[in-house]
């Protein structure tokens, strides 16, 4: 038996649409898992998916959109929380009120209210695996990305106390910490990714940037019966950027 497999597994992926929740949400349905798709923006999501249109912030649509995944695949055993915003370059005395909240309500609040509805599923089919995209920044800090390191730091310790409340339901909750990865969100903040390439791969024992393949490989595993003697972890996918 293939511990690595997902067949038979249904899951759903926030932030699908971007670079490392849409590799995850392949590297699962190549897995063998029923995959639903959540983001804001759903128009290219492939027919092999389940889109669902979704701001992960508001209550009511992550609400509807986990009672529409169960309804469509018959119940949910996976969960990753991708969907974060592009946060501003700020310090704390830069960033305003308005805009920090808007960081948390995305990366933070988005995973809990996914979590709140998604744990009531996962306990009546026997247990789950919940997966926050983290970052190697939730552990150390870098300059002008307060609210972003904020943010992941949080996810990384309601991981644990969710592992906590959680275990005896049979669902694990881990998170994934990716190092600096090659996606559009560099381009974004670099301008052009030879740009990202310089500036961060040399910050890596590994010196270059990591791919959302690599990533979504380390999702499958945490989704899976391989990691099933796992929970309250933050693996650490990050080409050594925290090892030094």
């Amino acid at each position: 038996m293939d511990k690595f497999s997902l067949k038979g597994k249904s899951a759903i992926v926030t932030g699908a649409a971007g670079g490392i929740g849409g590799a995850i949400a392949k590297a699962f349905k190549e897995a063998g898992a029923q995959v639903a798709c959540v983001d804001l923006a759903v128009d290219n999501i492939g027919k092999e998916f389940l889109p669902l249109r979704c701001d992960v912030s508001s209550e009511t649509e992550t609400r509807n959109a986990v009672e529409q995944a169960v309804k469509s695949f018959g119940g949910l055993q996976v969960l990753v929380n991708a969907a974060a915003m592009r946060d501003p370059s700020a310090t704390v005395t830069d960033i305003d009120l308005p805009a920090w909240n808007r960081v948390f309500g995305v990366n933070v609040a988005g995973a809990y209210l996914m979590s709140r509805w998604a744990v009531p599923h996962m306990a009546r089919a026997g247990g789950g695996s919940i997966i926050h995209i983290a970052s190697q920044l939730g552990t150390v800090g870098t300059p002008g990305r307060v609210a972003y390191c904020a943010t992941k730091g949080a996810l990384i310790t309601m991981a644990k106390a969710m592992a906590s409340d959680h275990a005896a339901q049979g669902i694990r909750v881990n998170t994934l910490s990716p190092g600096a990865i090659e996606t559009d969100r560099m381009i974004l903040r670099f301008g052009e990714m030879q740009k990202a390439r310089e500036a961060l791969g040399p910050k890596h024992l590994l010196n270059r940037l990591g791919y959302p393949e690599e990533i979504a490989a380390a999702a499958v595993f945490l989704a899976s019966d391989a990691s099933s003697f796992m929970t309250g972890s933050n693996l650490l996918v990050d080409g050594g950027y925290n090892a030094v």
